[in-house]
């Protein structure tokens, strides 16, 4: 069984007590512990204004968490939210896939750098002062300080 990494958005109602939302995250992590999963992190990211119109709600309260575990986990995790009155809306997306495309991309990137250095008769790293010289700080450019136009 592999072990995956994923995310899960869910959104309550604006009225929602903190309170409740503490028992849904707890039944949440409870489910997670119970199915050999792991809770990695929670975001509460609060009150933000909805797309559009949800069972008349404007906004809600939105809610991440990171999960690493099996898919079988988030198909019970999706059921058992699908059937719950306090959630608006949910959304699991699997991300360890794109996070290795990008690991990729990173380490491809490196060895090109690498080699066109070395190719280059430079070492393959590249040393601390090394750069184009009068290359100037972000904090030192002066050219956007109000200045007239």
């Amino acid at each position: 069984m592999a072990v995956r990494q994923y995310e899960l958005v869910y959104i309550l109602p604006p009225d929602t007590p903190e309170q409740q939302a503490t028992e849904l995250h707890e039944q949440i992590d409870a489910v997670v512990t119970r199915m050999h999963g792991q809770t990695e992190r929670t975001e509460n990211w609060g009150r933000k204004r909805l797309a559009y119109e949800i069972a008349h709600h404007k906004e809600g309260v939105y809610v991440l968490e990171v999960i690493n575990g099996s898919g079988e986990l988030m198909k019970e995790l999706d059921r058992r939210l699908r059937v719950m009155d306090l959630v608006i809306r949910h959304l699991v997306v699997r991300v360890d896939e794109e996070k290795k495309v990008v690991d990729r991309t990173l380490t491809k990137r490196q060895s090109m750098s690498e080699r066109r250095r070395v190719k280059h008769g430079l070492p393959p790293v590249r040393q601390p002062g090394e750069g184009r010289q009068g290359e100037t700080d972000e904090t030192e450019d002066d050219r956007f300080d109000g200045g007239e136009v």
